[in-house]
């Protein structure tokens, strides 16, 4: 059993939201090359808040967040699950975490079938402080937002 991924959980695809979407400095650094297919895509009961050059996503009823799909190349899924969850400093069960990896659903633009994806969001308290304290991007797009001219460091 792989540690990165529950148990029978498939080589599902990735929704990325900021510093990873194509044409973002981070999506050259780890996606370029290992991706199979990207998409745009949205993903429902998301809201996007401002972070200090990257944005979060915290989980929100009646939000809606635009991103990519992305589909990692087979032979290196582990590799790249691996190298995102280091990005994201993210360490399963660890209550550090600044973020937490979660299934969610996603939409695809064209209006396909909806897919299972891995996430990134908020882990519960950074999301809390947020909710009290941060700055929502009001249309759920951090590029919009004006998010992709800022210091890019997370996806």
């Amino acid at each position: 059993m792989n540690p990165l991924r529950p148990s029978g959980e498939a080589a599902l695809p990735f929704f990325v939201y900021g510093t990873l979407r194509p044409g973002e400095h981070n999506h050259d650094l780890f996606l370029r090359g290992r991706t199979r297919s990207e998409e745009p895509g949205r993903m429902r009961g998301l809201v996007l808040y401002e972070g200090p050059g990257y944005p979060y996503a915290v989980e929100e009823p009646g939000g809606a967040v635009r991103g990519e799909l992305v589909t990692a190349r087979p032979e290196v899924y582990e590799e790249l699950l691996a190298s995102l969850d280091a990005l994201e400093e993210y360490v399963p069960g660890d209550p550090r975490n600044l973020y937490e990896r979660v299934v969610r659903e996603a939409v695809r633009a064209d209006g396909g079938p909806a897919v299972r994806a891995w996430v990134y969001v908020a882990a519960p308290a950074v999301a809390a402080r947020l909710r009290a304290d941060g700055r929502p991007i009001e249309d759920g797009d951090w590029r919009g937002g004006g998010g992709g001219a800022r210091a890019r460091h997370r996806g």
